[in-house]
This record gives C-alpha cells, sequence and structure tokens, in this order.
C-alpha cells in the first residue's frame, strides 16, 4: 500500500481564499497529524482541500498544485464545495487518479458541465447538491447516466435501483446522436 495514502490532507479550507496563487503565500491549517514533506519542501498527501473560500475559478491551479505537491498527478481528493465555482474547470480532469471530488455548494449552473468529469477513470466519490444545477429536472438520473462508475453520489450510496432508473431516464430523455450515412452517387 502507497504511504501517501495515508497522509493527512493539505488543508486551505476557510482561509477567504479568492484566488489559487494565494496557497503560495498561505499556510495550510494543521490537523491532528503533522503533514510530511519531501526533501524539496513539497508536501507528499494525495488530497488538497479547499472548501469554504470565496474562489470563482480555477486559474493556474496545475501549475499551483505542482508548487505545493511532491507527486501532483497522485492527487486523489480535491474538495472545492462552498466556493463559488459557476462552471467544473477542465483543470479538474488531468488529474487522473482523481477519487474524490466535492463541488457541493458552488453556483454551477449548467448540468451539461457534469460531461467534462466523465474523462476521469477512477472518480468514485462526487458531490454537486447546493448547486443550482440540482434544481434541474433528472439532475442525479442525468449525473449517475454521464459517469457509470461514480458509487456515492451526493453522500449517498449509488444503488442498482439508481442506475435502473437513470438507464430508463436516459431512454426516455437523451436522443441518439443520429449517425449519417453518406451515399454514393453514381
Amino acid at each position: 500500500m502507497n504511504i501517501a495514502v495515508q497522509e493527512p490532507p493539505l488543508d486551505y479550507s476557510f482561509r477567504s481564499i479568492h484566488v489559487i496563487q494565494d496557497l503560495t503565500s498561505e499556510e495550510p491549517r494543521r490537523g491532528l497529524r503533522p503533514l510530511r514533506h519531501s526533501k524539496s519542501g513539497k508536501s507528499l498527501t494525495q488530497s488538497l482541500w479547499l472548501n469554504n473560500n470565496v474562489l470563482n475559478d480555477l486559474k493556474d491551479f496545475s501549475h499551483v498544485v505542482s508548487q505545493l505537491l511532491e507527486h501532483p498527478e497522485k492527487l486523489a481528493w480535491i474538495d472545492l464545495s462552498f466556493n463559488d465555482l459557476t462552471s467544473i474547470d477542465p483543470v479538474l480532469t488531468t488529474f487522473f487518479n482523481l477519487s474524490v471530488l466535492y463541488l457541493h455548494g458552488n453556483s454551477i449552473q449548467r448540468l451539461g458541465e457534469v460531461n467534462k468529469l466523465a474523462v476521469l477513470p477512477r472518480l468514485r466519490s462526487l458531490t454537486l447538491h447546493g448547486n443550482p444545477i440540482e434544481e434541474e429536472k433528472g439532475y442525479r438520473q442525468y449525473v449517475l447516466c454521464t459517469l457509470p462508475c461514480v458509487t456515492t453520489f451526493d453522500f449517498s450510496g449509488v444503488t442498482k435501483a439508481d442506475r435502473t432508473t437513470a438507464e430508463v431516464w436516459k431512454r426516455m430523455n437523451i436522443k441518439p446522436k443520429k449517425v449519417r450515412i453518406k451515399q454514393n452517387t453514381l
């Protein structure tokens, strides 16, 4: 088992952070266990908590994460809950080991934003409740159809019945793309 999985999170929650670049000058919160660092001074954790701040975009996210973490490619848990994000930034899809993503309590407007997360092969736990998209008809079913590997959604386990309902909803509401057949004319 990888030791880094057991490391406490790099916790910048409740720091009134407005822009991602502020993380480089801000001190993370201290937890019960101390954070371990590499010889270069970077954190060895796989979890980054940025919840309860005032972020409205993730500009320079990859760059800043690479300054903070020794192995940014191993980032498995990102908590961005209770910020002011209006969309799901594509930068999140570059972290292929991401298995937990908390986005609840933001201002995400379009349900189609969820489509961006379909490229994350290890995503198992996702939260989106408390965003305006939660009010859209078929919200839960759409997310479960789009992200079939998610096992926990909005802190609730995904059941076989949820999957069945989502599939039925998909057949009734999402029209398959028509394949155009080009006819050869002689």
